[in-house]
């Protein structure tokens, strides 16, 4: 079986990858034209017909004040009662087709607005899914979580509500002031006085509301980091006594939103004041000037009453046009974050790169996650195929991040990382995961079946290992998963739900406890057979007895395969070929376990404290 091999493509602007200050990038102008007329291209019939709706509600809403215009000089004029009610069944008439017309077309452009949505998503989620992880750990899971949710939301609000409301205010504004023209020239002279207060407003405001609106969507990022890191580590702020830390920093991303919501709303409190002046004085202007010429014989009764009417209905349509333009602008400025995933680097193939045998070495690998932050220097390191590696050191020595570049979730800043004599740097994701594994204490039960999660493994669909379909009975891809499932001991769970492996499991649904789940993902791990292991205190949050359940997976998982564990706990560091011990970034002992006791050094120290507290 071949796969699609990789390697990183740069930004196509620089300054917009991550900064130091873990954020995603924005979206330029360029992006969003480009995301538009994409929009366009694919959606100009469904976008032409639903405009064609709301033209035809639009005509129906128009002809109504001519009607009644009519039916007003009718009376005036002395008319039968016959013509009355002709005139006022026609009147109704044109205002059921208006709603008709309104409603189908607003149900056209919601669901316009939701298929575009929908394919905003999954190319949102498809991009994010493609990015190395050393991109998605630069970058605060705040800043991603809000992209997708809350971003993702207000684009929806946009794209189902504003779209089509700015659509049908501005057609309305054309149509109504065409009307206008078409009844007394000279009474459309009046709507002029309007224009300053609405130009000239929205020209100061727009401006700054976009400034403000982005400031407002990146600091509500902040405050869903801050509640989900607090969430997450809820066990640690305890531990720690964080809480009230925490408390603060949430506080002040929470009052930096509010200034910014407090701005937003004084801005307003200038423009919309001006919105109701630029139809308020069009409206006394108009009657003035309706009154004087009627009075000198100029228009008729008919034509002053319908333009009165068409002016005061302007005054709905042009405040929608501008206030929906306004959430326009925060939509745009969702657009902008949720294209901005576009500007990280990206995978492009590249050829696999050959390797020799399936050992590892380390030569004076450098890595921090920022200037001044170097967290490993200078790490030599040689571990042959098959071999089991313990490290051991204190908190912050760097152990976990010596796993992650073992696991090329990271790149060394300086040094190199080699498996089977190839850079590391230089495997195809597809080849580096064949060839070593990261394995840490928290794993993700994805929602669906068992057997959906299992073949996450291959990359393979429901159903389609083998040709096997629902309800087809045992076969030999099934086959596969059950004596992965009877390897990490977690068959019989899976038979004792009600379908088996196609049982839908996750929230909603099956419940699985933690233990199950790192079970299952040790049987996604046996699925992919990878030659190498990198074990991060893949039971460290098990209780005891999960713990040790999970521990007899690893034992059939492990075997014949090269091991490297990062552990705390020491209880096990007797089986290993040799340990690791660190300390500062650095690795400053190496060895087995009784040659680190027998040198006496930070080993023995760290054996000797630890057996203490165990026999206490």
């Amino acid at each position: 079986m071949t796969t699609t091999p990789t390697r990183l493509e740069a930004a196509p602007d620089p300054a917009a990858a991550p900064s130091g200050g873990g954020r995603l990038p924005l979206a330029g102008r360029a992006e969003v034209r480009a995301w538009t007329r994409v929009f366009l291209r694919g959606e100009g019939c469904r976008l032409a017909a639903t405009f064609l709706l709301f033209a035809a509600a639009l005509v129906a809403s128009l002809i109504g004040p001519r009607l009644l215009g009519h039916l007003v000089e009718s009376v005036k004029d002395g008319t039968t009662t016959g013509r009355v009610d002709m005139l006022a069944l026609a009147f109704v008439a044109i205002l059921v087709g208006h709603a008709l017309l309104a409603r189908a077309a607003r149900t056209r452009a919601t669901l316009l607005g939701e298929r575009v949505l929908a394919r905003t998503r999954e190319n949102f989620v498809r991009r994010v899914l493609g990015l190395p992880l050393s991109e998605v750990e630069a970058v605060g899971t705040g800043d991603l979580l809000s992209r997708a949710t809350t971003d993702a939301d207000r684009l929806n609000e946009s794209i189902r509500q504003a779209v089509p409301r700015i659509a049908l205010a501005a057609v309305t504004l054309l149509f109504t002031f065409a009307a206008i023209l078409l009844a007394s020239p000279l009474l459309a002279l009046g709507l002029l006085a309007g224009v300053p207060f609405a130009v000239l407003s929205t020209w100061w405001y727009r401006p700054r509301a976009t400034r403000a609106y982005e400031l407002l969507l990146a600091q509500e990022a902040d405050v869903l980091a801050v509640t989900h890191e607090t969430t997450r580590g809820a066990a640690t702020v305890e531990a720690l006594g964080l809480g009230p830390r925490q408390l603060r920093r949430h506080g002040t991303a929470v009052d930096r939103v509010v200034r910014t919501r407090q701005r937003t709303t004084w801005l307003q409190t200038i423009w919309f004041p001006s919105l109701d002046l630029a139809t308020m004085v069009p409206m006394a202007l108009t009657l003035l000037i309706g009154g004087l010429a009627y009075q000198r014989g100029e228009v008729g009764l008919a034509e002053l009453t319908a333009v009165v009417l068409y002016v005061q209905a302007l005054g709905e349509p042009l405040n929608d046009l501008l206030t929906w333009t306004d959430e326009l602008q925060i939509g745009n400025a969702a657009l902008r974050r949720i294209l901005g995933v576009e500007r990280l680097p990206r995978e492009v193939p590249q050829p696999p790169a050959p390797t020799d045998g399936h050992a590892i070495s380390l030569e004076e690998v450098r890595f921090g996650y920022g200037p001044g932050r170097e967290v490993l220097t200078g790490i030599n390191l040689d571990i042959a195929a098959g071999e089991r590696l313990v490290v051991v050191g204190a908190s912050g020595a760097g152990k976990s991040t010596l796993g992650k570049l073992l696991a090329g979730v990271h790149h060394a800043t300086r040094g190199t990382v080699r498996i089977g004599g190839a850079d590391i740097t230089s495997l195809p994701v597809g080849q580096l995961r064949r060839e070593i594994v990261l394995v840490t204490q928290e794993q993700h039960v994805f929602t669906g079946t068992v057997k959906d999660n299992l073949l996450l493994a291959d990359g393979k669909e429901h159903g389609t290992e083998g040709g096997a379909e629902h309800g087809t009975g045992p076969s030999a891809a099934d086959a596969r998963l059950w004596k992965a499932l009877e390897t990490v001991l977690l068959a019989d769970w899976v038979r004792s739900l009600p379908d088996g492996l196609n049982s839908e499991i996750g929230p909603g649904a099956a419940l699985v406890s933690p233990s199950q789940a790192q079970q299952l993902a040790l049987a996604r791990l046996l699925l992919s057979d990878p030659c190498a292991l990198v074990l991060d205190e893949a039971t460290a949050l098990l209780d005891s007895t999960a713990s040790r359940r999970v521990e007899r997976s690893l034992a059939a998982l492990i075997e014949g395969r090269t091991v490297i564990s990062i552990v705390h706990r020491l209880d096990t560091v007797r089986d290993a070929d040799r340990i690791a011990v660190m300390d500062g970034g650095r690795i400053v002992e190496l060895g087995s376990h009784d040659e680190l006791l027998a040198a006496g050094g930070a080993y023995a120290a760290l054996w000797r404290s630890w057996d203490a507290a165990r026999q206490a």
